[in-house]
């Protein structure tokens, strides 16, 4: 399945410097070299921004449809 910008992703694999678990939700908002990469935002349920970072095109993959998302409390 090809990941576009504006695609919900999952990540794959934590990223400890941003506070970021592996299976947290975010929106791709840039995708680079044709899905070598991706710049993909992190953001609360209210709409802060987390975090935004480059990814791995294996770090994140796409939201299936048979899943439901968790909420998980952030410092």
């Amino acid at each position: 399945m090809t990941i576009r910008e504006h695609d919900l992703v999952v990540l794959t694999a934590d990223i400890p410097a941003e506070n970021l678990q592996q299976g947290d939700v975010g929106t791709v908002v840039l995708v680079h070299r044709e899905g070598a990469g991706y710049e993909v935002e992190f953001a609360t349920l209210a709409g802060k921004t987390l975090a935004v970072v480059t990814v791995a095109e294996n770090a994140v993959r796409p939201v299936g449809d048979q899943e439901i998302a968790h909420v998980r409390r952030v410092a």
